[in-house]
């Protein structure tokens, strides 16, 4: 039902300097919905998260979120209006505790919601509380993603547009980071983007998947499906 759509994108084209890399893709996600952007590298996976998240501006198309034309926001806009975008790697305040970082990511909230953000955010990841007052330079890797996550849930986005949340994390990891986004959508009605490395993980956290070649999107497919066979996730990376 269209009362349910949280995006919509229409004919996308986007491209880095004279080279084109998104050709034409359109989609619409459902409210509260995860879905899951697969496909070989280079096909435009990352492109499309940094033009929903205006990082990127498209050269033709338009976004629509909630009904809303946003094609020709900015990315502090569209904030505004409720995207949270985690880029490739994590972007932290390296000088800053974590704590710190935390409380300047929630600048737009009063006092008493930033301390109790600040707490859910602990709740979700434990050892960020342990680690409360450490100079988020001083963090290994597995931490400062968790902390860069962190600074993007804080605002509890209604759209999350994770790019790589698990990159350079160990297996074990990777499970715990993707179930904790699955969490947070299942608690807030998040709707969430998700592009994942780790695509047999991604998958079985996902309602939809939306497989990407070369710029376009050439199927749309039900996890479950895809997990079911061994040899179809192969087929659609490399046939």
């Amino acid at each position: 039902m269209t009362e349910n759509i949280t995006l919509v994108l229409e004919n996308i084209h986007a491209a880095y300097g004279r080279k084109e890399i998104l050709r034409g893709v359109s989609l619409s996600l459902q409210a509260g919905e995860i879905a899951a952007l697969i496909g070989p590298n280079g096909s435009g996976k990352s492109t499309l998260v940094k033009v929903v998240a205006g990082v990127l501006k498209n050269a033709v198309g338009s976004i629509r979120l909630n009904g809303e034309d946003i094609t020709k926001m900015s990315p502090r806009q569209r904030v505004k209006k409720g995207i949270g975008y985690f880029m490739q790697g994590g972007e932290v305040f390296h000088a800053m505790t974590v704590a710190e970082n935390l409380a300047l990511s929630g600048y737009r909230l009063n006092k008493s919601e930033i301390d109790g953000r600040i707490q859910e955010i602990y709740s979700l990841f434990p050892k960020l509380q342990a680690r409360s007052g450490k100079r988020a330079g001083f963090l290994s890797g597995g931490e400062r993603q968790a902390l860069a996550l962190g600074i993007v849930l804080i605002n509890r986005p209604k759209l999350l547009l994770l790019d790589e949340p698990s990159a350079g994390l160990s297996p074990a990891l990777v499970k715990n980071t993707l179930s904790l986004v699955q969490q947070f959508n299942q608690k807030y009605g998040t709707t969430v983007i998700l592009v994942e490395q780790n695509v047999r993980e991604a998958l079985q956290v996902s309602r939809r998947a939306f497989l990407l070649k070369n710029g376009q999107v050439v199927s749309e497919e039900h996890p479950a499906k895809l997990l079911e066979n061994e040899n179809a996730i192969h087929k659609l990376f490399f046939n």
